[in-house]
């Protein structure tokens, strides 16, 4: 597994490949292997929306686990930038209840990329895995200008 690390404003973000398609993203990442060229266009998506300037991430990715957790990534990857939806909103979508998305939410092995920060609880901000937890979790929604939400 490859990787390629992003300083941000929300940390050093690692983002690694395995056969052509991004499968995870850490903090405190660091450089191993080669840069392909998928890695290379990541860091660059990332820098942009560090930047300000992505709107949306168009990477392939892949999610390794069961077909409920790759359904509800794929719901994640789906919501625009500066907007939130809650875990009840994703489990109607799915006919699942929402503490099953919460638990996928927290599972997300792509951080950022798939925006799990965008997914809120229906009386609050809801848990975010990625370092920082939920501090970080309203750092992105500031910088994604989706902030007017949860003031």
């Amino acid at each position: 597994m490859a990787m390629i690390a992003v300083e941000t404003q929300f940390g050093r973000l690692g983002v690694a490949e395995v056969d052509g398609a991004i499968t995870r993203l850490v903090w405190h990442g660091q450089d191993d292997g080669e840069a392909t060229p998928l890695l290379r266009e990541a860091a660059a998506q990332l820098r942009a929306y560090d930047a300000g300037e992505l709107t949306c991430f168009d990477l392939p990715y892949h999610i390794e686990g069961s077909e409920f957790q790759r359904q509800v990534c794929d719901l994640m990857f789906a919501i625009p930038l500066g907007e939130t939806v809650t875990y009840g909103e994703i489990a109607k979508q799915l006919g699942q209840p929402a503490q099953p998305v919460g638990q996928a939410c927290g599972a997300n092995p792509i951080p950022v990329i798939i925006p799990c920060h965008r997914v809120l609880s229906a009386t609050g901000l809801g848990g975010f895995s990625g370092d920082g937890g939920v501090e970080t979790k309203v750092a992105l929604l500031r910088h994604e200008k989706a902030a007017g939400l949860l003031i």
